[in-house]
């Protein structure tokens, strides 16, 4: 998401859009304000403890945060801010109060959804609190606009939240095809570490059980020779070497078969793409899977569960496989056919398919969504002003959408 965020931001910038970003300082070291680029700004709101604090505890410090974010807005003329786009159902929260105060269209992006979750929660994760779900319907029913990575989301939305699809927009999430891009494997390799001569499948992201670091663990056990390469760090630290891999991968028998990895810069993502022969998502649930994407673009295939937006994000019997279920035998009969596969072939078609994916791409339907939401809300909202004066002089009073009384 941090990315997601960001990368929007910038390209939105180079086309003459203006955007402050907010979010919760993390450091009493942090300024208040940061500059990016010119027309990026990333304002650091102090709310709650700067270190440690759960995500379970966020909601806690919805109000100061809002608090933070109303005060920046209060320095300006009113009318600075065209749009309010809100991230995750927290800042979904914040956006809610600042559209009614702003008088500004919101447009809100779920990346992921409580109920989606707990329904394809894995084993010995825990579900999300019913706090969540509540919340996220309330930013459902409030958001001018709805934003989602895929089709399947917009189902998601209608389905489980009584979303009108005709407010829901679908955009798929763009990749950096300038740092994720195709490059030498073997200098990759040497780079990190890694022998020439092995089969590498990675894995990417966070070491928790939705995203199912074991599945893939439990399939290489059957494969003898290929090595796994896991970058990441437990869902909140950075980790070098998760203990539960750590301990399942010596009671598997692969210890000398699993290399760990801390988070990686964007820059050494690429490196660990490139080094790898295949890289694999076996998570239950993904809104989209962009590593799936930024491997892709570097010419590496992907072996991924069908869930979310995993289908979209790679073209099956093409790009890559994709596994219905997580069966450790029917994970491992995936990796070794993708691994006998010709490598040229899948290299040619996993670069096609990431082309499609670029942030230019992106950012044309979010400014889209953006126009829209923008249109919408000052056509509904002139009308009213005019029932409003039409009430006036004829001696009625009409209540507005938002609850103001004229």
């Amino acid at each position: 998401m941090n990315v997601y965020v960001l990368q929007a931001a910038l390209h939105m910038a180079r086309r003459g859009v203006e955007v402050e970003i907010f979010t919760r300082a993390t450091s009493s070291a942090e300024p208040s304000v940061v500059p990016v680029v010119p027309g990026v700004l990333v304002r650091n709101v102090v709310a709650g403890p700067f270190e440690g604090l759960d995500k379970y505890d966020l909601p806690t410090q919805l109000c100061a945060f809002t608090a933070g974010v109303l005060r920046a807005e209060a320095t300006h003329e009113p009318g600075y801010y065209d749009v309010v786009h809100s991230h995750y159902w927290l800042s979904g929260q914040v956006g809610w109060l600042v559209r009614d105060r702003w008088a500004v269209p919101l447009v809100h992006t779920a990346h992921t959804l409580a109920a989606v979750k707990n329904a394809a929660l894995a084993e010995g994760d825990a579900p999300e609190p019913l706090l969540r779900a509540v919340g996220e319907q309330q930013v459902v029913d409030e958001a001018d606009r709805l934003i989602v990575n895929t089709e399947d989301e917009a189902h998601q939305l209608v389905s489980l939240h009584n979303a009108d699809r005709e407010r829901i927009d679908i955009v798929n999430p763009g990749v950096d095809l300038q740092t994720f891009s195709p490059g030498d494997k073997w200098a990759a390799r040497a780079a990190l570490g890694l022998s020439a001569a092995e089969q590498i499948v990675a894995f990417v992201g966070r070491i928790q059980p939705l995203k199912a670091p074991d599945v893939l663990l439990r399939a290489a056990a059957r494969l003898p020779g290929v090595r796994v390469l896991v970058v990441g760090g437990p869902s909140g630290s950075g980790l070098a070497a998760p203990d539960t891999l750590v301990r399942l991968a010596d009671e598997l028998g692969i210890a000398d078969r699993v290399s760990f990895l801390p988070p990686q810069s964007r820059e050494q993502l690429a490196n660990v793409y490139r080094a790898a022969d295949l890289l694999a998502v076996p998570s239950y649930s993904e809104s989209f899977g962009l590593v799936a994407v930024e491997a892709q673009a570097c010419g590496t295939p992907v072996v991924a569960a069908a869930v979310g937006g995993l289908p979209v994000a790679v073209a099956d019997g093409r790009s890559g496989t994709l596994v219905a279920g997580h069966d450790p035998d029917q994970w491992a009969r995936a990796i070794a056919d993708l691994l006998a596969a010709d490598p040229v072939t899948l290299r040619r078609a996993a670069i096609a398919h990431a082309e499609q994916f670029s942030w230019d791409h992106t950012v044309d339907q979010l400014l889209g969504s953006y126009g829209r939401a923008i249109a919408d809300y000052r056509s509904t909202h002139q009308l009213s002003a005019g029932r409003d004066a039409l009430a006036r002089r004829s001696g009625r009073r009409w209540t507005m959408r938002r609850g103001i009384r004229a």
